[in-house]
């Protein structure tokens, strides 16, 4: 059966696999981002929007609601990193990090709610990262957004469980995209030799997790959070 699904940050990256993967599998798919996709599909449809914004995501949730009266998933993509020392973080960069991987969310969570209700399996799925239980250094302020939204996910699962609504997150290890274009090798390298699995991520890797929640059959899988690869 063709699913509703809504994913942030679609325009590249991991969003952008998502998006291509469940319309392959004959879902329709929302997507938005800050700037405009290029993914042309019968069953795409694109918002160019900032996921902190309040009115612009009523407006995304009230035009779901019009054209697809209601939604099965969504999958909190959208996020940014800030890879510095905590004496070279500005605070601007700090609340522009925390707002995204952590707002972003829950702007969008209490927007699909109601839309989310409807669904016989209802899904929420969000993306954090293995920086937080490694506690990388040079990551504090991404890895303490993320690890709000761990807290935020494992809350809203009990909130929400009685609704009909799973909410789950995963934290992928190294993956090659643009979050980590501007990471030296060694750097990356030294984080794959401290998993259990010690290779890089794939998208597929990270979707075959998200399909798993996803699953009719998951239905008392929530409040989870599961890491990639393991580590030591």
């Amino acid at each position: 059966m063709s699913r509703r699904v809504l994913i942030t940050g679609t325009t590249r990256g991991l969003g952008r696999f998502l998006a291509e993967r469940y319309l392959a599998a004959g879902d329709r798919v929302i997507g938005c981002g800050r700037s405009e996709s290029t993914l042309e599909h019968e069953r795409y449809r694109h918002h160019r929007l900032d996921v902190c914004d309040e009115k612009a995501v009523g407006e995304l949730t009230r035009e779901i609601r019009q054209r697809d009266c209601g939604l099965d998933v969504l999958i909190n993509n959208a996020g940014v990193a800030s890879m510095n020392a905590l004496a070279l973080t500005p605070p601007a960069s700090a609340r522009k990090v925390i707002d995204t991987n952590l707002f972003g969310p829950i702007v969008l969570t209490h927007a699909a709610i109601r839309l989310l209700r409807q669904s016989a399996a209802a899904r929420i799925v969000n993306i954090s990262t293995i920086a937080v239980p490694l506690r990388l250094q040079g990551e504090a302020i991404y890895a303490a957004s993320k690890s709000a939204l761990e807290t935020y996910t494992r809350i809203a699962a009990r909130e929400l469980g009685p609704l009909g609504i799973t909410v789950n997150a995963l934290g992928p290890s190294v993956v090659r995209t643009k979050l980590t274009a501007g990471v030296p090798e060694e750097k990356l390298q030294r984080l794959v030799d401290q998993q259990a699995v010690p290779r890089l991520a794939t998208a597929e890797d990270v979707a075959n997790v998200i399909d798993f929640f996803l699953r009719p059959e998951s239905g008392l899988v929530t409040g989870q959070v599961v890491y990639l690869g393991g580590f030591g």
